[in-house]
Protein backbone atom coordinates (compact mmCIF):
# COMPACT_ATOMS: atom_id res chain seq x y z
CA UNK A 1 0.00 0.00 0.00
CA UNK A 2 1.33 3.60 -0.75
CA UNK A 3 0.34 6.27 0.84
CA UNK A 4 -0.11 10.00 -0.20
CA UNK A 5 0.24 12.32 2.92
CA UNK A 6 1.69 11.06 5.96
CA UNK A 7 0.91 13.08 9.33
CA UNK A 8 4.10 12.62 12.17
CA UNK A 9 3.25 13.40 16.29
CA UNK A 10 6.21 14.83 17.27
CA UNK A 11 7.54 15.98 20.48
CA UNK A 12 10.40 18.50 21.38
CA UNK A 13 12.42 15.45 21.59
CA UNK A 14 15.95 14.30 19.92
CA UNK A 15 13.90 10.81 19.46
CA UNK A 16 11.06 13.07 16.80
CA UNK A 17 14.24 13.08 14.36
CA UNK A 18 13.94 9.33 14.38
CA UNK A 19 9.89 9.91 13.35
CA UNK A 20 10.47 12.54 10.60
CA UNK A 21 13.08 10.40 8.96
CA UNK A 22 10.47 7.24 9.17
CA UNK A 23 8.13 9.50 7.22
CA UNK A 24 10.75 10.39 4.41
CA UNK A 25 11.43 6.91 4.15
CA UNK A 26 8.47 6.22 3.23
CA UNK A 27 7.19 9.08 1.41
CA UNK A 28 10.04 9.70 -0.78
CA UNK A 29 9.59 6.44 -2.99
CA UNK A 30 5.91 7.23 -3.54
CA UNK A 31 6.48 11.73 -3.32
CA UNK A 32 3.91 11.56 -1.05
CA UNK A 33 2.87 15.08 1.35
CA UNK A 34 4.39 14.92 5.22
CA UNK A 35 2.64 17.05 7.50
CA UNK A 36 4.49 17.50 11.32
CA UNK A 37 2.03 17.95 13.83
CA UNK A 38 2.93 18.40 17.92
CA UNK A 39 1.12 19.92 21.19
CA UNK A 40 1.97 22.93 23.05
CA UNK A 41 1.41 22.44 27.05
CA UNK A 42 -0.81 25.49 28.33
CA UNK A 43 1.49 27.33 30.92
CA UNK A 44 -2.18 27.83 33.05
CA UNK A 45 -1.90 24.28 34.07
CA UNK A 46 0.99 24.69 35.92
CA UNK A 47 0.77 27.33 38.26
CA UNK A 48 -2.71 29.17 38.84
CA UNK A 49 -0.82 31.97 41.02
CA UNK A 50 1.09 33.30 38.16
CA UNK A 51 -1.35 35.45 35.87
CA UNK A 52 0.63 38.05 35.04
CA UNK A 53 3.29 35.87 33.82
CA UNK A 54 1.35 33.29 31.78
CA UNK A 55 1.15 35.50 28.56
CA UNK A 56 4.82 35.46 28.55
CA UNK A 57 5.51 31.89 29.23
CA UNK A 58 2.16 30.64 26.82
CA UNK A 59 4.27 33.19 23.99
CA UNK A 60 7.98 31.90 24.89
CA UNK A 61 6.74 27.91 25.12
CA UNK A 62 5.19 28.85 21.61
CA UNK A 63 8.39 30.28 20.02
CA UNK A 64 10.52 27.64 21.30
CA UNK A 65 7.91 24.74 20.15
CA UNK A 66 8.08 26.29 16.85
CA UNK A 67 11.96 27.04 16.56
CA UNK A 68 11.79 22.45 17.36
CA UNK A 69 9.60 22.32 13.93
CA UNK A 70 11.69 24.40 11.99
CA UNK A 71 14.52 22.31 13.03
CA UNK A 72 12.69 19.15 11.95
CA UNK A 73 11.62 20.44 8.48
CA UNK A 74 15.84 21.53 8.26
CA UNK A 75 17.29 18.26 8.52
CA UNK A 76 14.17 16.35 7.03
CA UNK A 77 16.21 16.29 3.75
CA UNK A 78 12.63 16.34 2.43
CA UNK A 79 10.13 18.92 2.01
CA UNK A 80 7.45 19.46 4.88
CA UNK A 81 3.98 20.42 3.61
CA UNK A 82 3.00 21.77 7.17
CA UNK A 83 3.98 22.20 10.79
CA UNK A 84 1.17 22.47 13.28
CA UNK A 85 1.67 23.72 17.01
CA UNK A 86 -1.82 21.78 18.81
CA UNK A 87 -2.73 23.44 22.11
CA UNK A 88 -5.22 20.65 24.13
CA UNK A 89 -6.18 16.87 23.38
CA UNK A 90 -3.57 15.74 20.84
CA UNK A 91 -5.59 13.12 19.21
CA UNK A 92 -8.36 15.16 18.10
CA UNK A 93 -6.04 17.38 16.51
CA UNK A 94 -4.59 14.57 14.81
CA UNK A 95 -8.20 13.58 14.09
CA UNK A 96 -9.23 17.11 12.73
CA UNK A 97 -6.35 17.15 10.49
CA UNK A 98 -6.65 13.86 9.41
CA UNK A 99 -10.12 14.27 7.88
CA UNK A 100 -9.36 18.02 6.78
CA UNK A 101 -5.85 17.53 4.80
CA UNK A 102 -6.92 13.94 3.58
CA UNK A 103 -3.88 12.22 5.83
CA UNK A 104 -3.82 8.16 5.12
CA UNK A 105 -0.74 7.42 7.76
CA UNK A 106 -0.38 8.77 11.32
CA UNK A 107 3.18 8.18 12.35
CA UNK A 108 3.85 8.38 16.13
CA UNK A 109 6.60 7.18 18.61
CA UNK A 110 6.48 4.76 21.27
CA UNK A 111 8.89 4.87 24.69
CA UNK A 112 6.87 2.62 26.53
CA UNK A 113 8.41 -0.83 27.13
CA UNK A 114 5.95 -3.43 28.83
CA UNK A 115 3.07 -4.68 26.99
CA UNK A 116 0.45 -2.89 29.19
CA UNK A 117 2.30 0.33 28.92
CA UNK A 118 2.38 -0.21 24.85
CA UNK A 119 -1.60 -1.08 25.44
CA UNK A 120 -2.18 1.89 27.52
CA UNK A 121 -0.18 4.72 26.02
CA UNK A 122 -1.58 8.20 24.45
CA UNK A 123 -1.01 6.61 20.78
CA UNK A 124 -3.82 4.14 21.37
CA UNK A 125 -6.61 7.41 21.20
CA UNK A 126 -4.47 8.43 18.10
CA UNK A 127 -4.95 5.14 16.69
CA UNK A 128 -8.80 4.60 17.67
CA UNK A 129 -9.74 8.28 16.69
CA UNK A 130 -7.89 9.21 13.79
CA UNK A 131 -9.68 7.45 11.00
CA UNK A 132 -6.67 6.65 9.09
CA UNK A 133 -3.76 3.75 9.30
CA UNK A 134 -0.93 4.47 12.53
CA UNK A 135 2.07 3.64 12.51
CA UNK A 136 3.56 2.92 16.06
CA UNK A 137 7.53 3.39 16.15
CA UNK A 138 9.70 2.05 18.81
CA UNK A 139 12.02 4.50 20.52
CA UNK A 140 13.34 2.50 22.90
CA UNK A 141 16.58 3.90 23.64
CA UNK A 142 19.51 1.34 22.97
Amino acid sequence: MTYSHLLVAVAPTPESHQLVSKAVSIARPVNARISLMTSSADPEMYNQFAAPMLENLRELMQEETRQFLDELKARADYPIANATIACGELSEHIKDFCLKQQVDLVICGNHNKTFFARATCSAKSVAVNSGVDVLLVSLENE
